[in-house]
């Protein structure tokens, strides 16, 4: 029951953080998440959970990496090749030597061994890190491309560099020669294994829909369980199980790409459930490295041996070399590519501020950790491990440095011009459109059937005439400005129109159903208008309202929705004429402006609509519910096409905020016109 309290808690802190998240955009997410987990770690009886390194790499690591391997741009990493290699092999043995003996020298009560060690264990990068980032920032594609590269390869090279020098530390041998032999065999043993193992388990699937075992859920089990054989059976061998895991992502992703015409609705119900998958493991990463924080600061700060303030500044120190081989490899390598002279990507002289973006982008995460913790305890000898909790301790305060330093540097140098800034979010913007606009018609297609094929080929040629023209149908946002009177302009309406039903209910001229029936449309409308402030206090009132006719016995509103009569519906669409009237005098009144002139529009075109259905040139198209019905089904498939165009890294929260409130005012067309 421990276990089951605790992974709730964990699940609800990683919901929690995405609220936030959504709150405080200027907030990384992992940061968040990382803060969530302290406090709860530092509440009193609060919540404890140990970190087991070997259970973590396999039930986090492995997934995550293999997911990444499903979705890296193959292409652009055989293009990349050579840097990803440079940044991912040679920086990290670099980092090894260099920052090793650096650290020996600073703090000599670190035996080299131990700071070799610790210098591997700080030489992966985290790429979910860096992704959230650049779901703010919009990193360059091309060098998003190099991190990600990068991220799937250093984890390997980083902890086998880390486990020959803690093996160093524990026997005191070490020998070059064979850790050199050892970690290529360690390396190509791990991409092969994990490629064969991936083939076989490929070949079993289709051996099973040959034989009629066509069942998806089934199907969906074995590609849920293939990370964590991969990830087994690499290490049982004693190769890399992080790069078998990676490896095996990039055959399924080939295996995908040759069976999407065949399988489209397999590869849908994998996509959705792996979106959810790694979602929840991104999110528990952060929260349970933030857990371990706690303990491992109180480990140091009460050793009476240890000055606090030098063991931080040890930190900061160690960050910054870190901060700065990044950079000067990078340099160098750049400068390197153009002397030789070849004409590959690195022919092109970097900028400063590429190679600034280069360098903070190395945050380091939850790899390091628990690296760090699967440090032993005692020598072979028996003797304890020197400085274990002095090394965690540094690891940790790294890992928050790197994050806080990207956070508050990056978007200083991913910023572009305003002009450049202004024209590049313009053209993303009408790009997202059509891609959401796109998915909305995949939707329709995928629900469409012999008895709604007039209503769909109605909202599919909808979709195709705004994605044509965006501009035909519906105004496109382009300032903040706008947007705002636009909206205050439509929630005036809205409050004309309730005024209007209330009026017309206390004459006795509608009923009460009806009465009831129309308000809560409105109020469907304002909350998709409001602001995030007031939605809170909506949704409270609509509860409430809710929950006092469950007490007094009264008809529930959904119930007389259901029951509603053809006479009902008919006055209702009466009722609709005359709200829209009063909202177009209550308009006339306000300032002339273009925000009042959209919304103007908008009323005049339903007025017209419900006192002539044939003004517009053709007559409804088919069953009216089953139209709306399709629409919504539409509105939801844009809603998660931006989601999951943001988690791609495709767009960046700006572009995504203005989608969906492009969205939100498709949403409330369609809520004001659901009546009529």
């Amino acid at each position: 029951m421990e276990l089951f309290f605790t992974i709730l808690i964990l699940l609800a802190l990683v919901g929690v953080s995405n609220i936030l998240g959504g709150k405080f955009p200027l907030v990384p997410v992992p940061l968040m998440q990382i803060a969530l987990g302290m406090i709860v770690a530092a509440i009193p009886s609060g919540l404890h959970m140990h970190l087991e390194p070997e259970l973590f790499f396999v039930l986090f690591i492995a997934p995550l990496l293999y997911n990444d391997g499903k979705h890296v741009s193959r292409s652009e990493l055989w293009k990349l090749r050579v840097p990803i290699l440079v940044l991912a092999v040679g920086l990290v043995f670099a980092t090894v030597f260099l920052i090793g003996y650096a650290i020996h020298w600073m703090i000599p009560s670190i035996p080299l061994p131990v700071a070799f060690g610790l210098a591997a264990i700080l030489s992966p990068t985290d790429a979910v890190a860096v992704s959230s980032l650049a779901g703010r920032i919009r990193l360059p594609n091309n060098l998003m491309h190099l991190l990600e590269g990068e991220a799937l390869m250093d984890d390997a090279s980083g902890l086998v560099a880390f486990k020959f020098a803690i093996a160093a530390a524990l026997t005191g041998s070490f020998s070059l020669a064979n850790a050199s032999v050892s970690f290529l065999l360690i390396a190509i043993g791990g991409l092969g294994v994990g490629a064969v193992t991936a083939l076989l388990i490929s070949g079993f699937r289709v051996w099973l829909r040959r034989s009629g075992l066509e069942d998806e859920t089934m199907h969906m089990l074995i590609h849920l369980l293939t990370p964590f054989a991969l990830y087994m059976i690499a290490e049982q061998l004693g190769v890399s199980g992080i790069l078998a895991a990676v490896a095996g992502g990039v055959v399924h992703a080939v295996e995908r790409d040759r069976m999407s015409s065949i399988k489209p609705l397999s590869n849908e119900l994998s996509d959705n459930t792996w979106s959810v998958i790694v979602f929840i493991l991104n999110g528990l990463v952060f929260v349970i490295l933030g857990l371990q924080l706690p303990s491992v600061f109180n480990e140091v700060f009460q050793e009476p041996t240890l000055n606090n303030g030098e063991v931080i500044a040890y930190a900061v120190v160690i960050f910054l070399m870190l901060l700065v081989l990044r950079f000067l490899w990078a340099l160098a390598f750049s400068r390197g590519g153009r002397w030789i002279g070849k004409k590959t990507a690195t022919n092109v002289k970097v900028s400063f501020r590429k190679l600034a973006m280069t360098a903070l982008s190395g945050v380091r995460g939850a790899v390091t950790l628990a690296g760090a913790f699967s440090i032993p305890l005692l020598l072979d000898n028996g003797a304890p491990f020197p400085e274990r909790n002095l090394v965690i301790f540094l690891s940790a305060v790294v890992i928050l440095l790197s994050l806080i330093a990207a956070s508050a540097l990056l978007p200083l140098f991913a910023q572009q011009p305003a002009h450049n800034r202004a024209a590049e979010l313009a053209a993303a913007e009408r790009k997202g459109e059509r891609l959401i606009m796109g998915a909305a018609i995949r939707a329709v297609h995928s629900a469409t059937t012999e008895d709604n094929e007039v209503e769909a080929a109605s909202v599919i040629s909808d979709y195709e005439r705004w994605r044509r023209n965006p501009e035909l149908d519906m105004r496109r946002i382009q300032h903040s400005k706008f947007e705002l009177e636009e909206r205050e302009m439509r929630l005036k309406a809205i409050e004309e129109e309730r005024r209007t039903v209330n009026k017309l209910l206390r004459e006795d001229r509608i009923t009460e159903t009806q009465a009831v029936l129309f308000q809560s449309n409105l109020e469907q409308m304002s909350m998709v208008l409001s602001v995030r402030t007031n939605l809170f206090t909506l949704l409270v009132k609509f509860w409430l309202r809710e929950l006092k006719a469950m007490v007094t016995k009264q008809e529930s509103r959904f119930k007389a929705i259901r029951d509603l009569s053809q006479a009902d519906r008919e006055a209702i669409r009466g009722l609709k004429v005359q709200t829209c009237e009063a909202a177009l005098s209550s308009l006339r009144s306000e300032r002339k402006c273009e925000a009042r002139a959209a919304v103007m529009s908008q009323y005049e075109h339903i007025l017209a609509k419900l006192t002539s259905p044939y003004s517009l040139g053709k007559p409804p198209a088919g069953n009216e519910e089953v139209r709306r019905d399709l629409q919504w089904i539409a509105i939801q498939a844009e809603r998660d096409e931006v989601q999951s165009l943001f988690e791609r890294n495709e767009i960046t929260r700006d572009v995504a905020n203005k989608l969906r409130r492009t969205i939100r005012t498709r949403e409330a067309t369609l809520l004001s016109e659901a009546l009529d």
